[in-house]
Order: structure tokens, then sequence, then C-alpha cells
């Protein structure tokens, strides 16, 4: 007697699958996880670039797709087993948001259930898979999205797939006018974007069309990064252009008298520092990397090994181990809630909390006063976040300047001339915007102490 036949599956959507397992289950982010599972399993040019756009557009689009199967299925979504809802979503982002056929999208999906799950499984993905497809995504957000007209910021959750505590945040921060281009544009994909570093390598050696703002980035007309050859031995790296711009601000900044003691307080995973280091060379200056966590440690060592790092010290910032007044610049890019960097890691938007949010502005104001207290007088702080939440951008600085004598806020704008339309909720204070400029949503405020 023959045994069953194991259901075919598609490798692309299979892979797509997995990555989706392991930002769930694992707590992986989109754009890590991705280039493992595509090695592991060999899967390069067309079938990487579908299994990119399925996996990652589905984390993006999640918010999206989960109102529409909630209103396809008779469960709450919470009833569905994982894996089947996994599976679902995939389905769906390929019905509403890909140009893949109906037939195609609901067959392959249903054979992915069978094999992973059970037969019974798959004939509820099917019947689900069917009832999705029966519209377009216009036609879908017409009957799950609240009116815009009475309820805009919970329309613009559903259609742009934010949560709608995110959205409220976000509009407090950029506006109403321009709270649809921004949650438009953390939907969109970004360039990856190199960064050469000063005096081991050029942008014109780098390939890719030269940044705007950045006078050292290029963007990545195609390919894999790790493939060029001045990124493959250090020389380069991949950061975006809004990063880039907050090591230059720092970087840029006047101090009086000694120049030659450069901090980084929360230096992992290593790509500001690594910049730093290579300006701080060209001045016969070191920078000193401040990281908690072990493993984030070792990446920075690994970043930005050779002529201006000082070193890298494992400690908490909020303690950190200098002395009173003894740096002459300081970086802290303190840790956020990451909701100006939604384009790369759009899992963020799911995994954020309002309690996560007020965590961390209290830990982003004690690393901020630990800052203060070792920059010397006539030194430069720079205070930067990768969101533009007011809570943890205007207001921490306003709360660090009330609370210590002798410290003012400075004009960091004239150290980034380049860039338009970049005024902060603070006077003299920077916000990059993805809708604006292309970048992350980082937040810039220049300190000093008297």
């Amino acid at each position: 007697m023959s045994r069953p036949r194991r259901p075919r599956t598609d490798p692309a959507r299979a892979a797509a699958l997995e990555v989706l397992r392991a930002v769930r289950v694992e707590d992986g982010y989109t754009n890590l996880v991705l280039p493992a599972v595509l090695a592991e399993r060999g899967l390069t040019g067309r079938d990487a670039a579908f299994v990119t756009e399925l996996a990652a557009g589905t984390v993006r689009r999640q918010g999206t797709y989960d109102a529409v199967l909630a209103a396809c299925i008779d469960r709450p979504l919470r009833k569905v087993e994982a894996k089947v809802l996994d599976a679902l979503r995939l389905g769906a982002h390929q019905l509403l948001g890909m140009r893949v056929p109906a037939h195609a999208a609901i067959s392959t999906t249903v054979d992915l259930v069978r094999a992973r799950v059970s037969p019974g499984a798959a004939g509820f993905a099917n019947a689900v898979l069917r009832r999705v497809a029966a519209r377009d995504l216009g036609g879908w957000l017409a009957e799950v999205a609240p009116p815009a007209s009475s309820d805009p910021h919970g329309h613009l959750a559903i259609a742009h797939s934010h949560p709608r505590w995110v959205v409220e945040e976000l509009a407090a921060a950029v506006g109403e006018a321009e709270i649809g281009p921004l949650l438009e544009a953390d939907n969109v994909p970004p360039r990856v974007t190199l960064v050469a570093r000063p005096g081991r390598v050029t942008r014109d050696e780098l390939p890719g069309t030269p940044t705007p703002y950045s006078p050292y980035g290029v963007v990545l007309d195609g390919g894999d990064p790790a493939a060029v050859p001045a990124v493959a031995d250090g020389r380069a790296g991949v950061q975006d252009e809004g990063s880039q711009l907050v090591a230059l601000a720092l970087a840029s900044a006047p101090v009086e008298g000694r120049d030659e003691r450069w901090v980084d307080l929360c230096a992992g995973p290593g790509g500001k520092a690594s910049l730093l280091a290579a300006l701080a060379a060209e001045r016969g200056a070191a920078v000193t990397g401040v990281e908690l966590h072990h493993h984030r440690a070792r990446l920075v060592a690994r970043a930005a090994a050779g002529r201006g790092l000082a070193g890298v010290v494992q400690a908490d910032a909020t303690r950190a181990p200098f002395v009173d007044s003894s740096a002459d610049r300081i970086l802290l890019d303190a840790p956020c809630t990451g909701l100006g960097a939604l384009r790369r890691r759009p899992e963020a938007r799911w995994r954020r909390t309002p309690a996560d949010l007020d965590e961390l502005v209290a830990l982003q104001r004690r690393l901020l006063a630990e800052a203060v207290r070792v920059l010397r007088p006539g030194g430069a702080l720079l205070y930067a976040t990768c969101s533009p939440v007011r809570a943890e951008t205007a207001e921490v600085v306003a709360a660090t300047l009330a609370a210590h004598d002798g410290v003012r806020l400075d004009d960091v704008r004239p150290h980034l001339p380049a860039v338009p339309e970049a005024a902060g909720p603070l006077d003299g204070t920077v916000q990059l915007w993805p809708h604006r400029h292309g970048t992350d949503a980082m937040f810039l405020a220049l300190l000093r102490r008297e």
C-alpha cells in the first residue's frame, strides 16, 4: 500500500511563511530574517525578490489584511491557529497588494496550509481567501475602515496599516496635513544606502547614485550590498542617510579648546560609531563606544575597527564609566520606539505599545542627564532618536534643559545646510521625515554646557 503523497508547496511562498514565523515566534526583524532564509533555501534572483516583497509587504500591511480577514471569518482572529493566520495574511497580500492572479494566490496558499497544517485547515483557508478575492483593496477599505469624515485617524489606521495610537502620535508630530503622506511613506520599501567611511574609501568609488544631503552616501541601484568590495572589507557600510547626518552634525559642530575625546554612549550596532571614528581619525581624535549588551558591543568593535576607535566598553550608559566633564563630543542616539524607521523595521509598529513609550522616555531622560554629566564645558552633545514622537524628542530635551543649569540648546541646523524643510519641534532642532527627505525620521538636538 503506497503512502499518501506529500502536498507540493511553492518554495518561494514556503520561504515567506518561514519569515513570518520567525518574526512572530522569535521576535525576529524582517530585514534580518529574510537574507538568512533566502540563503538557507538557495533562493536568488526573481524568487528572492518575490519572497522579499511577499514577506515584508505582508508584515507592513498586516493591520489592513487583518481587518479584511476578520470580515471574512466567523470567529475572532485570535482563535485562528497562528500558522494558518500567517498563511492567510500571505494570501491576502497576494490578492490585494501584488499582481498575482487570484487562482494562483489561492491555490498556492491552500497547498501551503495543507502541507504545513492539515487538509481541514486547507479547506478553511480556501473558503476564506475566496471571500477575500471577491473585492479589490479599495472595495474592502470602503467596508472595513471607519469613514474618514467621522474618524480620520481610525480610517488611516486601517488604510495604511498602523495601530491607532501610532497614527495619533505621528499626527501630533507631523501635523494632520501630512499624516497621510507620512503613513504612506512608511509602507514603501526603503532604498539600500551605503556610506563611504572617510579616509578609507571615497563616495566616487562606490556604485550607486549620490545621496542628496550626505556627502558620503550613495543609493545602491540594486544587488546585494555585501557583494560591494568596500562593504565586504569594512571601508564602507550600509547606513540610512538620516543616520549619516546624525554623525555629520555632531562632527561639524564647533567646540572650544581640546577636541580629542569623542564618546558614542549607545553605540550598538555600530553604524554611527563607524562613521564618527572615521571622521575623528582625520582630526587626530578617537571615539570610545559604550554599549550595554555584549553581542552589540562586539558588533560595534567589528564595524568601527581601525583608526579612530579608542575602544568599546560594555557598560550601562546611565552610569557611564567616565569622570565628570571629560568628553569633548558625545553622541547619544538613545533607545526609542523606532517609529521613525518603520520602513526598515515594519514589525515595530505591531510590537510597540504606549507602555513602551513611557518606559523609554524615562530611560532617555536618564541617559541624557548622564551625557550632560560627562560632557565638558565648551563641548558638543548631540541627542538623537529614530522616532519623531514628541514625548521622545522635544519633551525629553525640554525636561533636561529645565533640570540642568548651564545647559543650553544650540542650533543644529547650520551644520546640515543642505537639508530643506527640516525644522524640529524645538527652535534649533532638526526633524527628518521619510515623506519629505526619503530618510528615517531622525530627530537631532545639539546641547552645550556653558
